[in-house]
């Protein structure tokens, strides 16, 4: 499962894992949704219903992390090395464009890769 997302002109690739989280986050595309800053090294948004994270394995993230934090139910994209934490799920890794996750900004849409 590849998911695209796209914002201010520049799109990333994410290749997702096969647990559960990953698994609802790529039904519930397309998207189109906010994206906010958090710390120093992660975008965040928040999907429309919140993942399962059963058969989810736990993080350890690092830049190009694509990964879920269960307690506030939002989606983190990792642009700078993080570590591991209570509830912090992963989802996936970048596979291109890995680059262009700190200057996100605004309005971001979500899309599946078909093949």
């Amino acid at each position: 499962m590849r998911i695209s997302i796209e914002s201010n002109g520049e799109t990333v690739v994410f290749e997702l894992n096969d647990g559960q989280a990953a698994k609802e986050l790529y039904e519930q595309l397309p998207l189109t949704i906010e994206v906010k800053n958090y710390s120093s090294n992660e975008k965040i948004f928040y999907p429309p219903n919140k993942l399962n994270t059963s058969n989810t394995p736990l993080a350890n993230a690092k830049t190009g992390t694509l990964a879920y934090y269960a307690p506030w139910g939002d989606v983190v994209m990792f642009y700078g090395n993080f570590g591991t934490a209570g509830g912090l799920y992963e989802l996936g890794n970048v596979v291109y464009g890995g680059e262009h996750i700190k200057n996100m900004s605004g309005t971001i849409t979500i899309k599946k890769i078909v093949n």
